[in-house]
């Protein structure tokens, strides 16, 4: 993909039809910029863009994340143009705010109706960036005592889509005062948040 140079520093929110609070947690990836800033070096403006999953726009942008706690629902349009963008070498960062699940793998399976999330194994680079995350995705939130696991979309090899699922990584990236998580918590979320970064931005 050709990404316009004045935007290979940023990333993006995805806003998405459906009714789905596609605008959750919103200081979420402004901690997760500063963070990565800081501890890795990237240069990524402070603010993230907003991109809706229609727009050609989505093309300015290495990596776009999406979150949510409901209903998605992508038209046509949307469908082509984030299949285009995917597999043209774009990345997709989707963060289950809990309930989000059975809508988005119903969605994508209509962009890509030949691939399947697939548990994304412990020794895939994602987890072993700046960062080493020997037992996978760390858990964040807990909500129906199911463990965190992280699934991807992988295009002729290559992971488009990262999911994390049951983790909650997008709640621990806000500010300290919104969930009450501890310091720990939080770190470990802006790290693996990091490694995201840092894996799409290289591949």
């Amino acid at each position: 993909m050709c990404y316009n140079n004045s935007f290979a520093q940023q990333i993006a929110i995805l806003k998405y039809d459906g009714g789905g609070d596609w605008y959750a947690n919103p200081t979420a990836l402004p901690n997760l910029i500063e963070f990565s800033n800081k501890s890795i070096k990237t240069a990524i403006k402070n603010n993230p863009e907003t991109v809706s999953v229609t727009s050609t726009d989505i093309y300015n942008y290495p990596i776009v994340f999406m979150t949510g706690h409901g209903n998605v629902m992508f038209t046509d349009e949307a469908i082509e143009n984030l299949r285009n963008y995917l597999i043209s070498g774009g990345f997709l960062h989707i963060s289950d705010n809990y309930g989000l699940d059975k809508f988005i793998r119903r969605e994508l399976k209509k962009v890509f109706p030949k691939l399947d999330f697939k548990e994304i194994p412990y020794n895939h680079p994602i987890y072993h960036q700046s960062f080493n995350f020997e037992s996978g995705v760390p858990k964040i939130h807990e909500h129906d005592g199911k463990p965190p696991q992280g699934f991807g979309l992988f295009y002729e090899g290559r992971l488009i889509c990262f999911y994390d699922y049951e983790a909650d990584l997008s709640d621990g990236w806000e500010d300290e005062e919104v969930h009450n998580d501890n310091y720990e918590i939080r770190e470990k979320a802006l790290k693996m948040g990091t490694n995201i970064i840092e894996y799409a931005f290289k591949n």
